[in-house]
């Protein structure tokens, strides 16, 4: 369904409501809460006659409400928490690099202190909206976290979470499949891998036990087996909470495991929109320019079709390039058979510790974007702008294409 998102911010909405004397349960705005005052964060701090007061940012009121109220009337010990952790982390940062002693009775704050006081609030409460909404879309049962130490970066303004593939028009990734393996307990004789010619591709334990390159047949919608099938893993979306964080190199964005990820394991599927190889090679011009690479070609059995996912995705959207990856890339037919249109899958390569990033090599055989080898054939005028890689990997080759 198409829908045009609101130009207005939570807090214009709430502030209307407010205004016009009206309630809206989906902003917040109720009966109960239209006159109500709830602090949603603190922006300054002062000394006045030996008393503190705090600088309060009512929630879903304009800052021009904004009210200097003294400590003891602050119920609300987590913000101060964050306020004097944001206050110190400025602090502790200084001028070129050189730390500062953080002074604990300071009268007044610098103008510059509380802007970035300000501004990590705001960013909190940013990412913390988009975490939410992540886990909203979501449609597998581990969580979605996301944190940045960083910077002040907030969510990415331009980019929507899904949960398969989304085709351009005129491109099907159901081909119309009308048949599944009769199995009463998989594997079979019959079973879906078999059919097509291969061996099923996970053992007992449902870890992955074909080597790279071999595609994964699973069970269908059509087949007799039920949701316990060990042929069936990828159709199940992940099931390790993982996190989107903030580098602090350079790279943007990454993602990292929440949790220990044994050798073979299935990980995440890389989605975003299906489109032509034409239509990518247009679009990697302009993502060339921007320094981006969100380009997978679907080239398992020939090279028609490329999923983007820089608009559209999920969180693989986020996994950085590493010379030296942890994920290996394995293509995969569920409900659709076409051999031009298979579904991505990341495994490990190895166990992953908890707090670990993931990362898998662009240069992957189906892999994202075009090598420097494919592009040798364009003019000129249209060859591709390498990127530099920053994954620090030992055996780094320098560029991400």
């Amino acid at each position: 369904a198409w829908y045009v998102p609101c130009l207005a911010s939570l807090e214009t909405l709430q502030e209307l409501c407010r205004k016009e004397n009206l309630t809206c349960k989906s902003i917040g705005i109720t009966n109960r809460s239209l006159k109500s005052y709830e602090v949603e964060y603190l922006c300054d701090y002062k000394v006045e006659e030996g008393k503190a007061y705090y600088l309060v940012k009512w929630k879903g009121w304009p800052e021009s409400s904004n009210t200097w109220e003294p400590r003891k009337h602050l119920n609300c010990p987590l913000l101060v928490q964050n306020f004097l952790r944001d206050r110190n982390e400025y602090l502790s940062r200084g001028r070129e690099g050189k730390a500062m002693k953080v002074r604990n009775h300071v009268k007044t704050l610098k103008p510059a202190i509380a802007d970035y006081i300000v501004k990590k609030a705001k960013q909190r409460i940013a990412l913390q909206r988009w975490k939410e909404e992540l886990n909203r879309k979501k449609n597998h049962k581990a969580m979605i976290l996301v944190e940045n130490t960083v910077d002040l970066e907030g969510p990415p303004l331009d980019f929507y979470y899904i949960n398969e593939y989304k085709p351009a028009p005129g491109i099907n990734v159901l081909n119309g499949i009308t048949t599944g393996c009769e199995c009463a307990d998989c594997p079979a004789e019959k079973c879906c891998p078999k059919e097509a010619g291969f061996i099923l591709a996970y053992n007992k334990r449902k870890k992955l036990k074909i080597q790279p390159g071999l595609p994964i047949y699973e069970c269908n919608s059509y087949c007799r087996c039920g949701p316990d099938c060990p042929n069936r893993i990828v159709q199940k979306g992940t099931p390790y909470s993982l996190c989107i964080f903030r580098t602090n190199n350079g790279r943007g964005w990454g993602v990292k495991t929440l949790q220990k990820i044994k050798t073979n394991s299935f990980v995440m599927e890389y989605v975003g929109e299906v489109i032509t190889s034409e239509e990518a090679e247009r679009r990697g011009q302009l993502y060339d320019n921007q320094g981006n690479t969100y380009l997978f070609d679907l080239d398992y059995d020939s090279d028609e079709f490329t999923v983007d996912a820089a608009r559209y995705g999920n969180v693989s959207h986020f996994v950085n390039h590493s010379c030296d990856p942890n994920l290996q890339v394995f293509n995969v037919f569920i409900d659709n058979l076409d051999l031009r249109l298979p579904r991505i899958a990341l495994f490990s390569t190895r166990t992953i510790k908890a707090g670990e990033e993931l990362t898998f090599d662009y240069q992957m055989k189906g892999s994202i974007d075009l090598t420097s080898d494919s592009a040798e054939g364009l003019s000129p005028s249209k060859k591709r702008i390498r990127t530099v890689c920053k994954c620090g990997a030992v055996c780094c080759r320098g560029y991400l294409n």
